[in-house]
Protein backbone atom coordinates (compact mmCIF):
# COMPACT_ATOMS: atom_id res chain seq x y z
CA UNK A 1 0.00 0.00 0.00
CA UNK A 2 1.53 3.06 -0.96
CA UNK A 3 0.46 6.64 0.68
CA UNK A 4 -0.80 8.58 -2.68
CA UNK A 5 0.86 12.03 -2.96
CA UNK A 6 -1.91 14.65 -2.92
CA UNK A 7 -2.44 17.98 -4.03
CA UNK A 8 -2.53 20.94 -1.49
CA UNK A 9 -5.55 22.71 -1.55
CA UNK A 10 -5.72 26.57 -2.47
CA UNK A 11 -6.37 28.88 0.56
CA UNK A 12 -8.66 31.13 -0.33
CA UNK A 13 -9.08 34.36 1.39
CA UNK A 14 -12.65 35.95 3.46
CA UNK A 15 -12.53 38.16 0.98
CA UNK A 16 -12.00 35.99 -2.50
CA UNK A 17 -16.32 36.44 -2.82
CA UNK A 18 -15.50 40.06 -2.66
CA UNK A 19 -15.76 42.50 -5.60
CA UNK A 20 -11.13 42.82 -5.25
CA UNK A 21 -9.97 40.55 -7.23
CA UNK A 22 -7.24 38.29 -6.61
CA UNK A 23 -4.16 37.12 -8.52
CA UNK A 24 -3.99 33.60 -9.56
CA UNK A 25 -0.79 33.21 -8.63
CA UNK A 26 -1.55 34.01 -5.29
CA UNK A 27 -3.97 31.13 -4.51
CA UNK A 28 -1.97 28.64 -6.09
CA UNK A 29 0.78 26.51 -4.23
CA UNK A 30 2.55 24.03 -5.78
CA UNK A 31 2.20 20.63 -5.84
CA UNK A 32 3.76 18.17 -3.07
CA UNK A 33 6.74 16.51 -4.62
CA UNK A 34 8.23 13.76 -2.41
CA UNK A 35 11.82 13.80 -3.93
CA UNK A 36 12.39 10.15 -2.46
CA UNK A 37 16.23 10.62 -2.10
CA UNK A 38 18.53 14.09 -1.89
CA UNK A 39 21.00 15.26 1.01
CA UNK A 40 18.15 16.85 2.69
CA UNK A 41 16.42 12.88 2.63
CA UNK A 42 19.56 11.40 3.73
CA UNK A 43 19.94 13.99 6.59
CA UNK A 44 16.55 13.48 8.13
CA UNK A 45 17.29 9.53 7.91
CA UNK A 46 20.60 10.23 10.26
CA UNK A 47 18.72 12.17 12.81
CA UNK A 48 15.73 10.04 12.69
CA UNK A 49 18.35 7.50 13.57
CA UNK A 50 20.32 9.26 15.97
CA UNK A 51 16.29 9.74 17.43
CA UNK A 52 15.75 6.26 17.49
CA UNK A 53 18.94 5.26 19.17
CA UNK A 54 18.32 7.49 21.95
CA UNK A 55 14.85 6.85 22.50
CA UNK A 56 13.96 3.10 21.87
CA UNK A 57 16.92 2.05 22.21
CA UNK A 58 17.02 3.10 25.76
CA UNK A 59 13.53 1.83 26.27
CA UNK A 60 14.77 -1.61 25.02
CA UNK A 61 17.41 -1.99 27.40
CA UNK A 62 15.18 -2.06 30.30
CA UNK A 63 16.08 -5.50 31.49
CA UNK A 64 19.11 -4.24 32.28
CA UNK A 65 17.12 -1.54 35.02
CA UNK A 66 14.70 -4.73 35.46
CA UNK A 67 17.81 -6.60 36.97
CA UNK A 68 19.15 -3.93 39.01
CA UNK A 69 15.79 -2.76 40.24
CA UNK A 70 14.47 -6.15 41.30
CA UNK A 71 18.13 -7.09 42.97
CA UNK A 72 18.35 -4.23 44.91
CA UNK A 73 14.87 -4.80 46.54
CA UNK A 74 13.32 -1.78 44.81
CA UNK A 75 9.78 -4.21 44.49
CA UNK A 76 9.21 -7.03 42.71
CA UNK A 77 9.59 -7.96 39.12
CA UNK A 78 5.92 -7.06 38.30
CA UNK A 79 5.99 -3.58 39.75
CA UNK A 80 9.32 -2.63 38.25
CA UNK A 81 8.15 -4.05 34.96
CA UNK A 82 5.65 -0.99 35.60
CA UNK A 83 8.33 1.42 35.26
CA UNK A 84 9.96 0.82 31.45
CA UNK A 85 6.31 -0.25 30.15
CA UNK A 86 4.84 3.03 31.21
CA UNK A 87 7.80 4.18 29.73
CA UNK A 88 7.30 2.71 26.51
CA UNK A 89 3.64 3.51 27.01
CA UNK A 90 4.53 7.17 26.75
CA UNK A 91 6.79 6.89 24.17
CA UNK A 92 4.51 5.48 22.21
CA UNK A 93 0.76 6.91 23.65
CA UNK A 94 2.17 10.63 22.88
CA UNK A 95 2.53 9.99 18.98
CA UNK A 96 -1.66 11.44 19.38
CA UNK A 97 -0.41 14.99 20.36
CA UNK A 98 2.70 14.70 19.07
CA UNK A 99 1.04 13.70 15.72
CA UNK A 100 -1.56 16.80 15.72
CA UNK A 101 1.42 18.95 16.64
CA UNK A 102 3.57 17.92 14.04
CA UNK A 103 0.56 17.74 11.12
CA UNK A 104 0.09 21.60 11.92
CA UNK A 105 4.10 22.66 11.45
CA UNK A 106 5.37 21.90 15.19
CA UNK A 107 8.32 19.81 13.99
CA UNK A 108 10.99 21.69 15.72
CA UNK A 109 9.53 22.99 19.33
CA UNK A 110 8.74 19.43 19.85
CA UNK A 111 12.17 18.13 19.64
CA UNK A 112 13.62 20.90 21.38
CA UNK A 113 10.74 20.79 24.24
CA UNK A 114 11.12 16.67 24.61
CA UNK A 115 14.85 16.32 24.24
CA UNK A 116 14.92 19.30 26.81
CA UNK A 117 12.33 17.00 29.26
CA UNK A 118 14.15 13.74 28.17
CA UNK A 119 17.41 15.10 29.29
CA UNK A 120 16.31 16.47 32.34
CA UNK A 121 14.57 13.57 33.40
CA UNK A 122 17.45 11.35 33.46
CA UNK A 123 19.45 13.81 35.34
CA UNK A 124 16.38 13.33 37.86
CA UNK A 125 17.14 9.43 37.52
CA UNK A 126 20.49 9.43 38.66
CA UNK A 127 19.41 11.14 42.17
CA UNK A 128 17.24 8.10 42.59
CA UNK A 129 17.70 6.29 45.40
CA UNK A 130 17.50 2.74 43.48
CA UNK A 131 15.58 1.55 46.46
CA UNK A 132 12.79 3.14 46.11
CA UNK A 133 10.15 2.43 43.79
CA UNK A 134 8.60 6.11 43.35
CA UNK A 135 11.85 7.94 42.81
CA UNK A 136 12.42 5.49 39.40
CA UNK A 137 9.21 5.30 38.68
CA UNK A 138 8.40 9.04 38.22
CA UNK A 139 11.90 10.00 36.82
CA UNK A 140 12.33 6.63 34.13
CA UNK A 141 8.77 5.73 33.36
CA UNK A 142 6.85 9.06 33.31
CA UNK A 143 9.67 12.07 32.20
CA UNK A 144 11.87 9.78 30.37
CA UNK A 145 8.46 8.28 28.68
CA UNK A 146 6.99 11.82 28.07
CA UNK A 147 9.97 13.31 26.87
CA UNK A 148 10.77 10.33 24.39
CA UNK A 149 6.94 10.65 23.00
CA UNK A 150 7.41 14.59 21.69
CA UNK A 151 10.49 13.56 19.94
CA UNK A 152 10.04 9.90 18.60
CA UNK A 153 6.88 9.80 16.67
CA UNK A 154 7.58 13.19 14.99
CA UNK A 155 11.23 11.95 13.53
CA UNK A 156 9.47 8.84 12.32
CA UNK A 157 6.67 11.08 10.30
CA UNK A 158 9.00 13.80 9.50
CA UNK A 159 10.64 10.84 6.76
CA UNK A 160 7.15 10.90 5.29
CA UNK A 161 8.23 14.64 3.65
CA UNK A 162 11.42 13.34 2.03
CA UNK A 163 10.30 9.63 1.24
CA UNK A 164 7.63 7.67 -0.69
CA UNK A 165 8.77 4.56 -2.98
CA UNK A 166 11.52 3.97 -0.62
CA UNK A 167 10.05 5.18 2.17
CA UNK A 168 9.66 1.56 4.26
CA UNK A 169 13.65 1.65 4.00
CA UNK A 170 14.05 5.18 4.97
CA UNK A 171 12.09 4.34 8.26
CA UNK A 172 13.77 0.89 8.79
CA UNK A 173 17.05 2.40 8.11
CA UNK A 174 16.24 4.74 10.87
CA UNK A 175 15.16 1.89 13.49
CA UNK A 176 18.56 0.26 13.28
CA UNK A 177 18.92 3.29 15.72
CA UNK A 178 17.16 1.75 18.37
CA UNK A 179 19.08 -1.62 17.30
CA UNK A 180 22.42 -0.46 18.12
CA UNK A 181 21.09 1.94 20.83
CA UNK A 182 20.21 -1.32 22.59
CA UNK A 183 23.62 -2.59 21.98
CA UNK A 184 25.26 0.02 23.41
CA UNK A 185 23.08 1.17 26.68
CA UNK A 186 23.25 -2.27 27.90
CA UNK A 187 26.65 -2.95 27.23
CA UNK A 188 27.22 0.33 28.63
CA UNK A 189 25.55 0.56 32.10
CA UNK A 190 25.83 -3.31 32.86
CA UNK A 191 29.48 -2.48 32.38
CA UNK A 192 29.30 0.46 34.85
CA UNK A 193 26.97 0.34 37.38
CA UNK A 194 28.83 -3.02 38.25
CA UNK A 195 32.75 -1.77 37.95
CA UNK A 196 33.82 1.50 39.62
CA UNK A 197 31.29 4.17 38.12
CA UNK A 198 27.94 3.12 39.96
CA UNK A 199 24.36 4.09 39.14
CA UNK A 200 24.45 7.65 39.63
CA UNK A 201 27.62 8.71 37.54
CA UNK A 202 26.49 5.81 35.13
CA UNK A 203 23.58 7.55 34.26
CA UNK A 204 24.65 10.93 34.09
CA UNK A 205 26.96 10.19 31.32
CA UNK A 206 24.12 8.59 29.94
CA UNK A 207 22.38 12.08 29.78
CA UNK A 208 25.39 14.25 28.37
CA UNK A 209 26.04 11.58 26.12
CA UNK A 210 22.12 12.23 24.81
CA UNK A 211 22.18 15.80 24.88
CA UNK A 212 24.89 15.90 22.49
CA UNK A 213 23.46 13.44 20.19
CA UNK A 214 19.72 15.69 20.86
CA UNK A 215 21.10 18.37 19.57
CA UNK A 216 23.08 17.03 16.47
CA UNK A 217 19.22 15.07 15.50
CA UNK A 218 17.65 18.30 15.45
CA UNK A 219 19.71 20.32 13.46
CA UNK A 220 19.79 17.29 10.79
CA UNK A 221 15.96 16.84 10.45
CA UNK A 222 13.82 18.96 8.26
CA UNK A 223 10.41 19.40 7.28
CA UNK A 224 9.34 19.79 3.89
CA UNK A 225 5.78 21.22 4.02
CA UNK A 226 4.80 25.20 5.19
CA UNK A 227 3.44 25.21 8.62
CA UNK A 228 -0.17 25.34 8.62
CA UNK A 229 -1.46 28.26 10.84
CA UNK A 230 -4.98 27.80 10.29
CA UNK A 231 -5.14 24.27 10.04
CA UNK A 232 -8.13 22.48 9.85
CA UNK A 233 -9.06 19.58 13.22
CA UNK A 234 -7.29 16.52 12.93
CA UNK A 235 -9.45 13.71 10.87
CA UNK A 236 -9.83 11.75 14.38
CA UNK A 237 -13.19 10.30 13.08
CA UNK A 238 -11.70 9.55 9.82
CA UNK A 239 -8.78 7.13 11.06
CA UNK A 240 -11.17 5.59 13.49
CA UNK A 241 -13.84 4.54 10.78
CA UNK A 242 -11.17 3.37 8.82
CA UNK A 243 -12.21 -0.56 9.04
CA UNK A 244 -9.09 -2.29 7.90
CA UNK A 245 -6.69 0.45 9.49
CA UNK A 246 -8.74 -0.52 12.81
CA UNK A 247 -8.44 -4.07 12.51
CA UNK A 248 -4.69 -4.31 11.61
CA UNK A 249 -4.36 -1.41 14.76
CA UNK A 250 -5.88 -4.30 16.88
CA UNK A 251 -4.03 -7.22 15.21
CA UNK A 252 -0.46 -4.82 16.33
CA UNK A 253 -2.02 -4.61 19.87
CA UNK A 254 -1.96 -8.05 20.68
CA UNK A 255 1.01 -8.56 18.94
CA UNK A 256 2.40 -5.86 21.34
CA UNK A 257 1.05 -7.36 24.23
CA UNK A 258 3.39 -10.13 24.05
CA UNK A 259 6.42 -8.37 22.18
CA UNK A 260 8.53 -7.05 25.04
CA UNK A 261 8.38 -10.39 27.13
CA UNK A 262 11.47 -11.11 26.12
CA UNK A 263 13.30 -7.29 26.21
CA UNK A 264 12.44 -7.07 29.61
CA UNK A 265 13.16 -10.51 30.99
CA UNK A 266 15.55 -12.37 29.02
CA UNK A 267 18.67 -11.18 31.21
CA UNK A 268 16.33 -12.06 34.33
CA UNK A 269 15.47 -15.37 33.07
CA UNK A 270 19.41 -16.43 32.13
CA UNK A 271 20.36 -15.40 35.97
CA UNK A 272 17.52 -17.58 37.28
CA UNK A 273 18.29 -20.24 35.18
CA UNK A 274 22.05 -20.41 36.57
CA UNK A 275 23.52 -19.70 33.26
CA UNK A 276 26.75 -17.66 33.33
CA UNK A 277 26.27 -13.93 34.55
CA UNK A 278 28.82 -12.37 32.39
CA UNK A 279 26.88 -13.63 29.45
CA UNK A 280 23.40 -12.76 30.74
CA UNK A 281 25.08 -8.84 30.99
CA UNK A 282 25.17 -9.60 27.32
CA UNK A 283 22.17 -11.21 26.17
CA UNK A 284 20.23 -7.76 25.41
CA UNK A 285 22.79 -6.62 23.51
CA UNK A 286 22.74 -9.81 21.15
CA UNK A 287 19.20 -9.24 20.43
CA UNK A 288 19.44 -5.98 19.39
CA UNK A 289 22.37 -6.97 17.72
CA UNK A 290 19.82 -9.25 15.54
CA UNK A 291 17.43 -6.96 14.84
CA UNK A 292 19.59 -4.93 12.75
CA UNK A 293 19.06 -6.89 9.77
CA UNK A 294 15.69 -7.24 10.75
CA UNK A 295 14.70 -3.41 10.70
CA UNK A 296 16.42 -3.39 7.09
CA UNK A 297 15.90 -6.48 5.11
CA UNK A 298 11.79 -7.40 5.89
CA UNK A 299 12.08 -3.24 5.15
CA UNK A 300 13.57 -3.57 1.61
CA UNK A 301 10.89 -5.88 1.23
CA UNK A 302 8.01 -4.33 2.17
CA UNK A 303 8.54 -1.42 -0.67
CA UNK A 304 8.62 -4.27 -3.29
CA UNK A 305 6.15 -6.71 -2.12
CA UNK A 306 4.10 -4.70 0.40
CA UNK A 307 3.94 -4.12 3.89
CA UNK A 308 1.06 -6.14 4.78
CA UNK A 309 2.63 -8.71 2.74
CA UNK A 310 5.54 -8.91 4.41
CA UNK A 311 4.21 -7.98 8.54
CA UNK A 312 2.21 -11.50 8.51
CA UNK A 313 4.95 -13.94 8.41
CA UNK A 314 6.93 -11.75 10.74
CA UNK A 315 4.06 -11.46 13.47
CA UNK A 316 3.47 -15.10 12.85
CA UNK A 317 7.61 -16.67 13.66
CA UNK A 318 7.53 -13.81 16.47
CA UNK A 319 4.69 -15.64 18.20
CA UNK A 320 6.75 -18.82 17.50
CA UNK A 321 9.73 -18.26 18.41
CA UNK A 322 8.88 -16.93 21.93
CA UNK A 323 7.88 -20.58 22.93
CA UNK A 324 11.41 -21.56 21.90
CA UNK A 325 12.43 -20.55 25.19
CA UNK A 326 11.59 -23.68 26.68
CA UNK A 327 14.18 -25.12 25.11
CA UNK A 328 16.65 -22.32 26.40
CA UNK A 329 18.83 -24.48 28.56
CA UNK A 330 22.45 -23.17 28.20
CA UNK A 331 24.47 -20.15 26.97
CA UNK A 332 24.28 -21.28 23.34
CA UNK A 333 20.65 -21.88 23.36
CA UNK A 334 20.35 -18.50 24.94
CA UNK A 335 22.61 -16.61 22.27
CA UNK A 336 20.29 -18.78 19.51
CA UNK A 337 17.50 -17.32 20.51
CA UNK A 338 18.28 -13.85 21.61
CA UNK A 339 19.56 -13.21 17.61
CA UNK A 340 16.41 -15.02 16.05
CA UNK A 341 13.99 -12.97 18.21
CA UNK A 342 16.01 -10.55 17.65
CA UNK A 343 15.76 -10.29 14.08
CA UNK A 344 11.94 -10.82 13.91
CA UNK A 345 11.32 -8.57 16.77
CA UNK A 346 13.33 -5.84 15.14
CA UNK A 347 11.09 -6.75 11.92
CA UNK A 348 8.00 -6.25 13.39
CA UNK A 349 8.59 -2.92 14.94
CA UNK A 350 10.59 -1.35 11.85
CA UNK A 351 7.54 -2.44 9.70
CA UNK A 352 4.74 -0.76 12.14
CA UNK A 353 5.94 3.09 11.04
CA UNK A 354 5.87 2.69 7.46
CA UNK A 355 2.56 -0.43 6.98
CA UNK A 356 0.60 2.17 9.27
CA UNK A 357 1.75 5.57 7.35
CA UNK A 358 0.44 3.92 4.54
CA UNK A 359 -2.98 3.91 5.75
CA UNK A 360 -2.83 7.72 5.42
CA UNK A 361 -4.46 8.79 2.29
CA UNK A 362 -3.04 11.96 2.18
CA UNK A 363 0.29 13.20 3.26
CA UNK A 364 -0.70 16.11 5.41
CA UNK A 365 -2.44 13.49 8.06
CA UNK A 366 -0.02 11.14 8.31
CA UNK A 367 0.84 12.58 11.19
CA UNK A 368 -2.49 11.67 13.29
CA UNK A 369 -2.50 8.57 11.59
CA UNK A 370 0.29 7.01 13.10
CA UNK A 371 -0.31 9.19 16.24
CA UNK A 372 -3.83 7.27 16.61
CA UNK A 373 -2.02 3.94 15.56
CA UNK A 374 0.84 4.03 18.12
CA UNK A 375 -1.90 5.25 20.61
CA UNK A 376 -3.88 2.42 20.28
CA UNK A 377 -0.64 -0.20 20.65
CA UNK A 378 0.77 1.73 23.36
CA UNK A 379 -1.68 0.30 26.11
CA UNK A 380 -0.46 -3.32 24.82
CA UNK A 381 3.30 -1.48 25.83
CA UNK A 382 1.61 -0.61 29.26
CA UNK A 383 0.11 -3.83 30.32
CA UNK A 384 1.96 -6.07 28.63
CA UNK A 385 5.17 -6.78 30.54
CA UNK A 386 2.96 -6.36 33.81
CA UNK A 387 0.80 -9.09 33.24
CA UNK A 388 3.73 -11.36 32.19
CA UNK A 389 5.37 -10.09 35.61
CA UNK A 390 1.85 -11.32 37.63
CA UNK A 391 2.17 -14.13 36.10
CA UNK A 392 5.84 -15.29 36.76
CA UNK A 393 5.37 -14.56 40.37
CA UNK A 394 7.84 -14.78 43.13
CA UNK A 395 8.15 -18.27 42.24
CA UNK A 396 9.24 -18.00 38.88
CA UNK A 397 7.15 -19.83 36.82
CA UNK A 398 8.22 -18.98 33.26
CA UNK A 399 5.79 -21.01 31.81
CA UNK A 400 2.85 -18.91 32.17
CA UNK A 401 4.06 -15.70 30.83
CA UNK A 402 5.87 -17.56 28.00
CA UNK A 403 2.30 -18.65 26.56
CA UNK A 404 0.65 -15.90 27.38
CA UNK A 405 2.67 -14.30 25.24
CA UNK A 406 3.62 -16.63 22.51
CA UNK A 407 -0.86 -17.07 22.42
CA UNK A 408 -1.63 -13.41 22.17
CA UNK A 409 0.88 -12.80 19.25
CA UNK A 410 -0.43 -15.75 17.08
CA UNK A 411 -3.77 -13.95 17.94
CA UNK A 412 -2.32 -10.86 16.55
CA UNK A 413 -1.35 -12.43 13.14
CA UNK A 414 -5.18 -13.46 12.63
CA UNK A 415 -6.13 -9.97 12.63
CA UNK A 416 -3.70 -8.82 10.55
CA UNK A 417 -4.58 -11.11 7.94
CA UNK A 418 -8.24 -10.35 8.29
CA UNK A 419 -7.13 -6.38 7.70
CA UNK A 420 -4.69 -7.28 4.71
CA UNK A 421 -8.00 -9.51 3.53
CA UNK A 422 -9.91 -6.18 4.09
CA UNK A 423 -7.57 -4.04 1.92
CA UNK A 424 -7.10 -6.10 -1.10
CA UNK A 425 -10.84 -6.67 -1.43
CA UNK A 426 -11.10 -2.87 -1.19
CA UNK A 427 -8.05 -1.75 -3.66
CA UNK A 428 -7.99 -4.73 -5.77
CA UNK A 429 -4.68 -5.68 -5.74
CA UNK A 430 -2.31 -8.12 -3.76
CA UNK A 431 0.44 -5.89 -2.82
CA UNK A 432 -0.48 -4.23 -0.05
Amino acid sequence: MDVDTSTTELVMSSSATSEKSIPIQELQVPAVVVPDGGARAWASVAGGWIIAFCTVGYAQSFGVFEDLYTLAGASTATNIAWIGSFQLFMAFAMGLPAGKLFDAGYFHHLQIAGGLLFVFSLFMLSLADTSKFYQIFLSQGVGVGLGSGLIFLPSLSVQAHHWKERRALAMGIVMTGASVGGIVHPIMHNQLFHGSTGFTWTVRASAFMTLGLLVIANCLMTTRLPPKKNAPKPPIGEVFSNRAFMIVAVGCFLVFWGFYFPYFYLQLFVDIHGLDRTFAFYTLAILNAGSILGRLIPNLLADRYGNLNVMIPICFVNGILVFAMFGVKSIAGAAVFSLLYGFTSGSFISLIPPLIGAFSPDINKIGIYMGVGFFITSWASLTGTPISGQLLGTHFAWWKPIVFSGVVMLAGTVFVIAGRLLVVKERGTWRV
